[in-house]
């Protein structure tokens, strides 16, 4: 494409006089028959500063307060969305540019959500009681408990990835494709850790049922107790799937004579495992595993590269966990 042609100054003066009367670029555009990028570009010409510009300001505080408002009301909506709805209450004619500097002037930015488990009124009711029955536990108390949980560790393909050079028409080339497959390979793991170090890690080949669940705990749990308590007392810590609740799994519990802390449903947040399993896929992320058996020895040696300090200082947390959730009055925290 050839070098645009300068505006004559017969027409960057239209252009300044139809701002002045509040038009926004593009019905400038129109009216005049130019594209909207020469008309962007005519306006910003000599002008350093939007302050120095001389655009008409076209939203008034209270039309700012109103913004404010709707956005506040409409989170997930996007900027077009927000700029019909704020159009439609104030009866203003903004663009959707307006609406995003707006928006940043009033201290907005738009992110990725983070994601967290959805809690009912009950649930958030039963977490914040179970927040301030354990509020006088210290540091110390929560040394005793043994975390445990299971996570999946999938094969990574990259949800984005690098991008390609290409030419038109080579969208679909071979090379220049990334492939995606729909069910990935993956390994379901179980693991468990206290602040003495992390415990024994099984793969499970499965489905986890009450059965499977007590032969996991009889191989890989017990040990771990054994070797990081000795005659100590522990807590076993666990959350409430299915095969924990189970009537056979409570009989081994007391048969074996383990003492299991009462656990709050959908309380991800509160099971500093959770950071663990994190820690552990930040150190394979970038390993690569093309097999199922590459995929699992880089698990294993991942968790077994994890250092008794690293375990101690997410147990810690935990006091500073329970007082998030007292503030979030039961809600999802940021841990």
């Amino acid at each position: 494409m050839g070098k645009q042609r300068d505006l004559s100054t017969g027409i960057v003066a239209q252009i300044k006089a139809l701002r002045q009367q509040g038009l926004i670029q593009t019905k400038i555009a129109e009216q005049l028959g130019i594209s909207q990028s020469s008309v962007c570009k005519a306006l910003k010409k000599n002008c350093s500063k939007r302050t120095n510009c001389s655009g008409v300001r076209k939203t008034s505080a209270r039309d700012n307060k109103q913004l404010r408002k709707i956005a506040v009301s409409n989170r997930f909506k996007s900027t077009s969305e927000l700029t019909d709805l704020w159009n439609k209450q104030t009866g203003a004619d903004v663009s959707r540019s307006t609406t995003y500097r707006r928006l940043r002037e009033l201290g907005f930015k738009s992110r990725v959500p983070a994601v967290k488990p959805m809690l009912n009124k009950k649930q958030m009711e039963k977490r914040l009681k179970w927040a301030k029955e354990h509020s006088e536990w210290t540091a110390e108390d929560w040394q005793k408990v043994v975390f445990s949980d299971k996570s999946r560790f999938c094969i990574s393909f990259g949800d984005q990835g690098p991008r390609v050079w290409r030419h038109g028409g080579e969208t679909y080339n071979h090379e220049c494709v990334k492939r995606s497959v729909k069910f990935p390979q993956s390994v379901m793991v179980w693991g468990c850790m206290s602040a003495r170090g992390v415990g024994k890690l099984c793969f499970l080949k499965k489905t986890v049922n009450a059965a499977v669940y007590q032969d996991v705990l009889e191989t890989f749990l017990i040990p771990t107790v054994e070797e990081q308590f000795g005659e100590e007392d522990f807590i076993f810590q666990q959350d409430l799937a299915p095969a924990h609740a189970a009537k056979s799994t409570k009989d081994w519990f007391t048969k074996k004579q383990l003492e299991v802390l009462a656990w709050p449903a959908n309380s991800p947040d509160l099971n500093v495992i959770e950071n663990l399993w994190a820690i552990v896929k930040r150190k394979i992320r970038d390993r690569k595993p093309t097999t199922l058996d590459q995929l699992k020895q880089n698990i294993a040696t991942a968790w077994e590269a994890v250092s008794a300090e690293t375990c101690d200082k997410l147990v810690k947390s935990m006091p500073r966990r329970l007082q998030a959730v007292i503030q979030a009055k039961g809600a999802a925290t940021k841990y």
